[in-house]
């Protein structure tokens, strides 16, 4: 079979669409053309995603493939560490063609849809790692050794497209984390695997004892709000809810609880392959009229600590707490009250944030 596949075709289809999402079906079917293949499609090779961009004849198989529970137990996973290694790895990297032939996933799933054969090729870039998939008829059959090593020079040159979407995706992630500090509203922007990926200013300020971030996931004290992030985040992230039915309840001794609303954002979450999935959105009842840290240098001079420590005064907490959630010594939080007080014209905690209520 004929190796010389136009990889500068799907090179270039690739970037164009790392720039402009809109264009990942479109480069799906150039990497179906270039290859000879009947179809292709892209997802990230360590999740089971729906949505994923295909090239338009892929999209009955692809809705059998979901409907069916194909996607909870497809074999073709199994070429992950074939893929890490070679770059591209094929059917017959885990079976034979007598297996393929009695095989359920192959005759049940793929026999349908005239289909059989693929090539699964590697498009990595930093922690993020999708696949390729290039489907093939029974009658194309399956890839040459030869089209294998020209699929692995293809897994190389990819690479600098995926490098490109991920700068591009963690900018749209960074872009919406500023819109929200500008209003002063906590937001947290979670993986594909629900981890916590960026965080704003304002979400930094509630992490403490009841909030927190463990090994990459954001945990609340009460064991039931955490559970209940955890399998809302699933919903919205694989199952693809457009968004929270309601605030989940984060408990605070003696406090009143913070709502974490966990959504969708089109901008962020552009499609399956972005880095950033979901949005949590934090409010605290109790910080309703709290200042900004802006507004709050603005307004008396204040430096980014000293508005820090002012800021915490209007939410009430005591200078010993601010001193353990900010990392300061007690005697360092005392001097910059010290200085707040002078620069606010105030005397007490209670004045200032009597002062900081009317801002």
């Amino acid at each position: 079979m004929d190796a010389n596949f136009d990889l500068e075709a799907i090179e270039r289809a690739f970037v164009e669409a790392a720039v402009d999402p809109t264009k990942w079906k479109e480069a799906m079917t150039v990497a179906a053309r270039a290859t000879g293949s009947t179809g292709a499609l892209l997802f990230d090779a360590q999740s089971h995603l729906p949505g994923i961009p295909q090239s338009e004849n892929m999209e009955a198989a692809t809705e059998a493939y979901i409907q069916g529970g194909w996607s909870e137990r497809d074999v073709r996973y199994g070429i992950l560490s074939r893929l890490l290694q070679k770059g591209v790895a094929t059917d017959l990297d885990l079976f034979t063609a007598d297996q393929i032939e009695r095989h359920p996933y192959y005759q049940e799933f793929l026999a349908p849809h005239k289909l059989r054969w693929f090539a699964g090729v590697k498009v990595a870039s930093g922690d993020s790692l999708w696949c390729l998939s290039i489907q093939r008829s029974i009658e194309q059959g399956p890839f040459s050794p030869d089209q294998l090593e020209t699929l692995a020079d293809l897994s190389r040159r990819l690479a600098s497209a995926s490098a490109v979407s991920n700068m591009l995706g963690f900018s749209r992630v960074d872009a919406a984390l500023d819109a929200y500090e500008r209003s002063n509203t906590p937001a947290f922007v979670f993986d594909v695997s629900g981890n916590v990926l960026r965080l704003n200013a304002s979400a930094e300020m509630l992490l403490g004892d009841t909030l927190k971030i463990t090994g990459r996931r954001l945990t609340s004290s009460d064991r039931n709000a955490t559970q209940a992030l955890e399998t809302l985040l699933h919903e919205v992230i694989v199952r693809e809810s457009p968004r929270s039915p309601g605030p989940i309840l984060l408990p605070r001794p003696g406090r009143r609880p913070m709502l974490a609303y966990v959504q969708k954002l089109p901008s962020v979450s552009y499609s399956p392959l972005a880095p950033g999935q979901a949005v949590a959105v934090v409010t605290d009842p109790e910080a309703a009229c709290t200042p900004t840290l802006s507004a709050l240098q603005a307004c008396f001079e204040l430096t980014v600590a000293e508005a820090k420590l002012a800021q915490n005064i209007a939410l009430g907490k005591s200078l010993e707490r601010i001193g353990h959630e900010c990392g300061i010594a007690y005697d360092t939080a005392r001097n910059q009250l010290k200085a707040v007080f002078a620069k606010t014209d105030t005397h007490s905690q209670c004045q200032l944030a009597s002062l900081l209520s009317r801002l």
